[in-house]
């Protein structure tokens, strides 16, 4: 048993069912739609929170049918809450990715799998010194109809698109 360290979004109200299904010491983090910014104040307790509880792994999770997400793919009602336009068009670009390179997918999920991907490569970046074998960092979508935690696309099939001139 390890301890973990979860980011989250806390319209998804995850808590109690990852308490529930990963039975180790958790601690949670959480922005919403998992939009925490990468600055150095933000690091450095990342950090800290990591060495002072001995984290071995680190786990993004999103709800499939997160509420930050669905906006952001849809109306944009709370795009002018501070920090989620960036989400925003995040997310949007991930969307642009996922129908150029699946066509006949989930998706939700493939968008889902694009984005944490994306913020796992961001994290990697960010913790650099501290990353090594013994700390994993991955990413879950819950699925509320099934009740399930599913493992995300690998980075390698959520491959980004690139124009060659």
């Amino acid at each position: 048993m390890h301890n973990r360290l979860f980011l989250l979004c806390p319209t998804d109200c995850l808590e109690s069912t990852i308490n529930n299904e990963f039975k180790c010491k958790n601690y949670f983090y959480t922005s919403l739609g998992n939009s925490f910014v990468t600055n150095n104040k933000t690091i450095e307790y990342l950090k800290q929170t990591i060495n002072k509880h001995n984290i071995k792994e680190i786990s993004f999770i999103l709800s499939s049918n997160n509420d930050i997400i669905n906006d952001a793919l849809s109306t944009q009602d709370f795009s002018k809450i501070r920090g989620l336009k960036r989400l925003y068009d995040e997310i949007i670009q991930q969307k642009k990715h996922t129908e150029v390179l699946w066509k006949n997918t989930d998706s939700q999920f493939s968008i889902l799998s694009y984005f944490l991907n994306y913020k796992i490569k961001e994290l990697q970046f960010e913790l650099g010194g501290i990353i090594n074998s013994k700390l994993k960092i991955n990413g879950k979508i819950y699925n509320r109809f099934e009740n399930v935690f599913e493992n995300i696309h690998p980075n390698l099939i959520c491959i980004q698109k690139h124009y060659l001139n």
